[in-house]
């Protein structure tokens, strides 16, 4: 099956301490509490999304994954029908495809792929299209170690470099809006889907359905969505339809 044949919205269900989080701006303490991530990705489910994000965020500030229980309890409550999508601390070829191997359908590489851009072609080999690269972006500058280090790389030419590389898609993230329910980057979206041919899956800053059609016009593939489905502001099949 290709990666989003259609336009997708994705539900994130982000997993700090056990519990389904969504972070203000990618700081590590900001965070609201929505309970238990199960729960939380079967109402999706229920929704009718088509994918799920999943993100260990203690695996992403840690730089090792630290919400594995709670993430397989996800990814067994899916059914095959439904792709899931999960990063934050897989800093490993292992630790990629075991995740593969046990039903994951696309592992998310951020701080991994650009300390060690060479992995993305290694897990590409014996699972193709199967690595998103994650390219944070704060300030223009793509960031990494749980948004806390610069790289001084550019999203849209590290997005092309990534590409080469086999990955089979980019998460583009702009930071600078994360979880503040304070509007999107359009403009920074289409430098990144104008620089590759693979799917770019656009996050941060969704607040209304008019970010989601916009996101949509700027040939972004798919859109995560967190905050604003857990605060109400649209639903899931709401902002399907757009």
């Amino acid at each position: 099956m290709s990666q989003f044949p259609t336009f997708e919205v994705i539900p994130a269900v982000d997993v700090q301490d056990g519990e389904a989080v969504q972070l203000v701006a990618g700081e590590r303490d900001s965070g609201k509490r929505y309970g238990d991530p199960v729960a939380a990705a079967e109402r999706w489910l229920d929704e009718g999304a088509e994918t799920l994000h999943l993100v260990d965020l203690d695996g992403a500030f840690e730089g090792e994954r630290a919400n594995a229980d709670a993430i397989e309890a996800i990814v067994d409550a899916t059914g095959e029908d439904v792709d899931v999508q999960v990063g934050g601390g897989i800093r490993t070829v292992e630790d990629a495809t075991s995740l593969l191997d046990a039903g994951v359908d696309r592992v998310i590489l951020g701080t991994a792929a650009v300390e060690n851009p060479e992995i993305v072609e290694e897990i590409s080999e014996t699972h193709p299209e199967s690595v998103m690269v994650s390219l944070d972006a704060k300030e223009g500058e793509v960031v990494v170690s749980g948004w806390t280090e610069g790289t001084g790389l550019d999203p849209a030419e590290a997005a092309a470099r990534y590409e080469e590389l086999g990955a089979g898609s980019v998460l583009f993230t702009n930071v600078d809006v994360e979880g503040q329910l304070s509007g999107i980057d359009r403009e920074a979206v289409e430098r990144v889907v104008d620089a590759v041919e693979i799917p770019v899956v656009a996050s941060g800053g969704v607040t209304d359905l008019e970010h989601v059609s916009a996101l949509r016009e700027s040939g972004s593939a798919a859109v995560v969505v967190g905050t604003a489905l857990y605060e109400g502001r649209f639903s899931l099949s709401e902002a399907m339809g757009v």
